[in-house]
């Protein structure tokens, strides 16, 4: 599958436009588009990305791609990044599993255009049917947040570990809380709900954001609409 990611994540790269501000998005398939734009930046594009991470910003670096801020530039014209499901029809998505969901969210909303690549796997029918929700916390009293987080309805709350077996700390210094709530018939209410808990950051839920996805099949790549 990964040869069909790489494909929908350069077609991608390639509805970026000279002049644009690029929001450049994490994980494997976002890669793949980095890897494409700085293929195009060489070849004459002229953009500047924001990166959503301080992984994609040395991919970047290494690609060549001119990078900026939002102390330069509140709007990006696009932004592009991967998901860890997104939900048929409404295109809401869990995201989050690569650690820099509010890094993502904060570009994806800034964005003018929000165009999402997965593989055949990612589609579901409702959120959570695979994926936890991740959950970034500021690490003080992360205990009592995870708590109020079960009162939610999460059948289970673990921190999460880097491989070494050590909390997990985001690029913004919290910690990431992944719950399993299994499918989220409500999700608008859910998000509501975790939003009002003392101690979250924000969660990896981007519900009404994506403006397009990319979905790369063995057949091709589908483009879905809201």
């Amino acid at each position: 599958m990964n040869v069909h990611k790489r494909t929908a994540a350069r077609e991608a790269a390639d509805m970026v436009k000279s002049g644009m501000v690029v929001g450049l998005g994490t994980g494997s398939t976002a890669a793949y588009m980095i890897e494409r734009l700085g293929e195009r930046v060489a070849e004459g594009l002229e953009i500047f990305g924001i990166p959503t991470s301080d992984d994609s910003e040395d991919k970047a670096l290494k690609a060549g791609i001119p990078l900026t801020d939002f102390s330069a530039h509140r709007r990006i014209d696009i932004a592009i990044d991967g998901a860890d499901e997104v939900q048929r029809g409404s295109l809401n998505l869990i995201k989050g599993l690569g650690g820099a969901l509010l890094r993502e969210k904060i570009v994806a909303q800034a964005a003018k255009r929000f165009v999402v690549i997965v593989d055949g796997t990612k589609p579901v029918d409702l959120l959570g049917e695979r994926a936890p929700v991740p959950v970034e916390v500021i690490s003080f009293g992360w205990e009592c947040t995870a708590e109020r987080l079960a009162a939610c309805g999460a059948r289970g709350v673990k921190p999460r570990t880097d491989r070494a077996g050590s909390l997990f700390v985001t690029d913004t210094g919290n910690m990431i809380l992944d719950c399993h709530f299994g499918p989220i018939e409500k999700p608008e209410e859910l998000a509501e709900k975790i939003d009002r808990i003392v101690g979250v950051v924000e969660h990896g839920m981007f519900l009404n954001m994506a403006s397009e996805v990319l979905v790369a099949t063995p057949d091709g790549v589908e483009h879905w609409e809201p």
